[in-house]
């Protein structure tokens, strides 16, 4: 007999993230064996326990993993209310997939999706600290103090926020610069450069957890087992 916990056997099935499974459970919307369970260390016999998800009996998958160099004007989740395309679309296969984050509508780069939960989990969130890459266009040349105010720390939204590094484009080049970040609030990179007083003008993730866009705009590959295990052994716990 293997147990686990509820909220790792639903995110392990490739509905969501595991932390988004332990919503669900608050909400009364997880049943295992027609019981409701709201209890967040519930464990189950994965072998012969029944778990459903509003109404929906789960059933374990197997985990795919793809690495999308997101274009414009798609949006980074599974499904729009307007009708947009969705990276999800950009993608054939027969598994239930989702991106882990999310890219802005007209932000390009790096994108993973997967239905592996518990890996998403790891890579969204914020006590591993994971690495994301960004090449920015600024709608004018960034000065040099603005640069170290980055690097030090800018507040947005109430909260400071800050690059680990910047590396601008030269002196004839200082509208792009390209900076790392270990936090993934949203509309973070042109929150910050907001902040003071620029406009980001367009903004490519180059690379996502030390995993690099190697691929055109809009095509996508498989993730290597080195690069998973790569992941797995410098974030997990």
């Amino acid at each position: 007999m293997t147990t686990v916990r509820l909220n790792k056997y639903i995110s392990d099935s490739g509905i969501t993230s595991r932390r988004k499974a332990e919503e669900f459970i608050l909400q009364g919307r997880v049943s295992v064996n027609d019981k409701v369970v709201i209890d967040l260390s519930q464990k189950i016999d994965t072998e012969n326990d029944i778990v459903h998800l509003d109404g929906e009996k789960l059933r374990q998958k197997h985990h795919v993993y793809f690495l999308l160099n997101k274009p414009k004007g798609v949006v980074t989740t599974t499904n729009d209310e307007k009708n947009r395309k969705t990276v999800v679309d950009l993608i054939k296969t027969k598994e239930k997939i989702f991106p882990v984050g999310r890219l802005d509508y007209d932000t390009t780069g790096v994108l993973i999706l997967t239905n592996d939960g518990e890996f998403s989990n790891l890579l969204t969130h914020p006590k591993n600290r994971i690495p994301r890459e960004y090449e920015v266009k600024l709608d004018k040349p960034l000065g040099d103090e603005d640069k170290e105010r980055i690097c030090s720390g800018v507040k947005i939204k109430g909260k400071k926020g800050k690059f680990i590094k910047a590396v601008s484009g030269g002196k004839k080049d200082k509208k792009y610069i390209t900076v790392t970040a270990i936090e993934g609030r949203n509309h973070f990179v042109k929150n910050m450069f907001g902040a003071l007083g620029y406009t980001v003008i367009a903004l490519n993730r180059k690379s996502y957890a030390g995993i690099i866009c190697d691929i055109p705009v809009g095509m996508h590959r498989v993730l290597t087992r080195e690069e998973i295990s790569g992941v797995v052994e410098n974030y997990g716990n």
